[in-house]
C-alpha cells in the first residue's frame, strides 16, 4: 500500500482503539508507519483523515451486512417479513464485534455543530446509508416513487441508530428482529393515515 492507504488503515485502527477525541496525528502516523507530514500532504488535516477513515469503516460494515442479508435470503427463500426479522437480528448480532465503530459515531455527533465540514460529511453519508439500507432490507415491489423510497430508507436508518444506541447501553434488553417486526405490526394496526401536509 502507499502512504495514503497506510494512513487510512492506521487511522481506522486508532479510531477503534482510542476513539475520535483521543486520537492524535502522531498516533496515526505511528500506526501507519509514515511521517506526520504525510497526513497534511495526503489529507490536509487529521480531522479530514479521521472522517474519511470512519466513512470507510462504515462502508465495510455495510458490505458485511449486505453479504449476510443476501446469504440469509437465499438460504431461507424468505418472504419480506422473514427477511426483515432475520436481517435485523443479524444487524444486532454484528454490534458485538463493531461496538467501537458505533461508539465512535455517537461520539462524533457531539462535534458536528462546531464543525460544518464534519456535519456536511455526516449528512451526505446519511443519505447514502439510507439507500444502502433499502437494498439491505428491501421494499415492496410496488414502491417506485424516489421520495417514498428515501422515506423508507430514513425509517430503516432511524431503527438502526436506535437499535445501536440501545445495544450499546444494554445488549441484553435490545430488541431482536422478531421484536421489531411484531412491534411495527402492532403499532400499524388501525393506525389512520394522516393527511400528508407535504402535498397541501
Amino acid at each position: 500500500m502507499g502512504n495514503r492507504e497506510d494512513l487510512l488503515e492506521g487511522a481506522k485502527r486508532c479510531l477503534l482503539e482510542k476513539g475520535y477525541t483521543r486520537t492524535t496525528a502522531r498516533d496515526i502516523a505511528t500506526s501507519a508507519g509514515v511521517s506526520l507530514a504525510a497526513i497534511g500532504y495526503h489529507f490536509g488535516s487529521k480531522d479530514v483523515l479521521l472522517t474519511e477513515a470512519l466513512r470507510q469503516a462504515i462502508e465495510e460494515w455495510g458490505d458485511d451486512m449486505a453479504r449476510i442479508s443476501t446469504a440469509s435470503e437465499s438460504a431461507a427463500d424468505a418472504d419480506r417479513a422473514e427477511r426483515f426479522a432475520a436481517t435485523w437480528t443479524k444487524v444486532a448480532e454484528s454490534f458485538a464485534h463493531s461496538r467501537a465503530l458505533w461508539s465512535i459515531q455517537f461520539e462524533m455527533l457531539a462535534y458536528i455543530e462546531r464543525d460544518p465540514d464534519l456535519r456536511q460529511t455526516f449528512a451526505e453519508a446519511g443519505k447514502q446509508a439510507r439507500m444502502a439500507l433499502v437494498e439491505l432490507f428491501g421494499i415492496p415491489a410496488s414502491v417506485t416513487d424516489p421520495q417514498e423510497v428515501e422515506r423508507i430508507g430514513a425509517y430503516y436508518q432511524t431503527l438502526l441508530s436506535g437499535l445501536a444506541a440501545q445495544w450499546l447501553l444494554d445488549p441484553e434488553t435490545a430488541p431482536s428482529g422478531l421484536d421489531l417486526i411484531e412491534a411495527a405490526q402492532t403499532v400499524a394496526k388501525g393506525l389512520p393515515i394522516p393527511t400528508d401536509s407535504r402535498t397541501s
